[in-house]
């Protein structure tokens, strides 16, 4: 009877203490004052900013950002490619490493959220971690990948190596990409050993602004996300005839821009033609000589079409050359298709779809799942091992522009789904099913 009693009060004494103890979380303030100081590195007259990867700004971010993570515990380096890898150690030997993390640079005339609120929250994730004592058992990663918005060039280094021509393109900063990544610090010379093999990642989770409107307009708090969509990108020149426009009767020309006209506007109709969430888009036109008195005898345009099913996107621009091809023969000019950029769509993992819709449940926020219509550094850790990504609300669906803006609330609850997310796989003792927790864990 005396054993029963000393053993029913140690579990009241232990129901207690857990009771007692508050749960791991982020502090929501802390991000937000992280971002509203990155912030001033690049700051614009707009109230954006223009931290354009191998700028000066770009140089003092990532000086402010390395020690952030320092402070968070995390060993940091720079890898040969310019990227920042922080590392905190795992307590079970020969797991891969979870990973989490986004980038800080930012297109001209950007916003202050646009891949900040990722590697801020990321750092905060580790920060919390440490200040708590948290051990994982797999070994964790924070990764700001540089160059996103350029070329992904940090993120497809590491995922797929980088080619000798990719060094040779020109950035926004006006240097090379040659030049920007040793500005930065990286090692052109060890480049090759930033990539690494298939299956090295036991997860890659990231955090993100949906840079839409879904999210707000369906009035949900956590986007998670099914993949990132697949793109063709097409340079189409439209090949007429120049001829003077006074003294040329109007059932005689062929005039490249009237064609260019009818093209874009078949786009539209091919594109909307079909049900489905798939997006086409010309979003520049070059018309040549460009003068009041000549009939445009050339233009180019570029074309670009997008979704998370590959085989629609390629039967879209088929459908689109065929009804160029069309115009074409109707209006006497010529249409040459020029298809220079092709990604293909990177799924997300189910399995870490299901775990960031339970994290969200856990924490009582609403979700959806949806898709991404903008790349992201996951779409190459892909080629590593599973990925998931997590998004919060964009007000008004604006990005790429000083007006883009999340809420504070929300920054922080897309953080804290971040956290319970990465702690319930690296609490998984198999990928082969959901562990159905159902309350947060503590």
């Amino acid at each position: 009877m005396l054993t029963f009693r000393v053993f029913s009060l140690f579990l009241l004494a232990v129901t207690t203490a857990t009771a007692q103890t508050p749960p791991v979380r982020v502090q929501g303030e802390r991000i937000n004052a992280h971002l509203q100081a990155l912030a001033q590195f690049g700051k614009n007259p707009q109230g954006g900013v223009s931290r354009v990867a191998y700028s000066e700004a770009d140089l003092a971010g990532r000086a402010y950002v390395l020690g952030l993570m320092r402070e968070a515990g995390l060993s940091v380096q720079v890898d040969a490619a310019g990227n920042l890898v922080g590392r905190r150690a795992g307590t079970e030997p020969g797991l891969q490493p979870l990973v989490i993390g986004s980038h800080i640079d930012s297109v001209p005339e950007g916003g202050n959220y646009d891949g900040d609120v990722g590697s801020l929250s990321a750092i905060e994730v580790a920060q919390v971690l440490n200040e708590r004592g948290v051990a994982l058992r797999h070994p964790l990663q924070v990764i700001v990948f540089e160059n996103e918005e350029g070329v992904m060039l940090g993120s497809t280094a590491i995922a797929r190596g980088i080619e000798a021509a990719r060094l040779d393109l020109v950035s926004q900063s006006g240097k090379t990409v040659r030049e920007g990544v040793q500005f930065i610090g990286g090692d052109l010379q060890h480049l090759a050993a930033v990539q690494r093999a298939p299956g090295s990642v036991a997860a890659y989770l990231e955090l993100h602004i949906e840079q839409g409107a879904v999210l707000e307009q369906a009035e949900r708090q956590i986007g998670v996300v099914e993949g990132i969509v697949g793109i063709i990108d097409c340079e189409v020149t439209v090949q007429g005839f120049a001829n003077h426009a006074g003294t040329t009767p109007m059932n005689q020309r062929h005039d490249a821009l009237l064609a260019a006209a009818q093209f874009i506007e078949a786009v539209n109709r091919v594109i909307t033609a079909v049900p489905g969430r798939q997006v086409g888009t010309v979003g520049w036109i070059r018309a040549q000589p460009g003068a009041y008195n000549v009939v445009p005898g050339k233009v180019v345009l570029g074309l670009e079409i997008r979704d998370l099913d590959a085989e629609k996107v390629k039967t879209l621009y088929a459908a689109v050359v065929e009804a160029g091809t069309t115009i074409g023969t109707r209006t006497g000019t010529t249409f040459q298709f020029d298809p220079h950029a092709l990604s293909e769509p990177a799924l997300t993992d189910a399995h870490l779809q299901a775990v960031i819709a339970q994290s969200a449940q856990a924490l009582q926020l609403s979700s959806q799942r949806l898709p991404s219509g903008a790349g992201h550094d996951a779409q190459e850790m892909a080629a590593l091992g599973p990925i998931g990504m997590i998004f919060i609300p964009s007000v008004g669906g604006i990005s790429h522009s000083p007006k883009e803006y999340s809420r504070p609330s929300d920054i922080e609850n897309g953080a804290n789904v971040l956290l319970e997310s990465l702690r319930r796989v690296d609490a998984e003792t198999s990928r082969n099913a959901v562990r159905p927790f159902l309350k947060p864990i503590q």
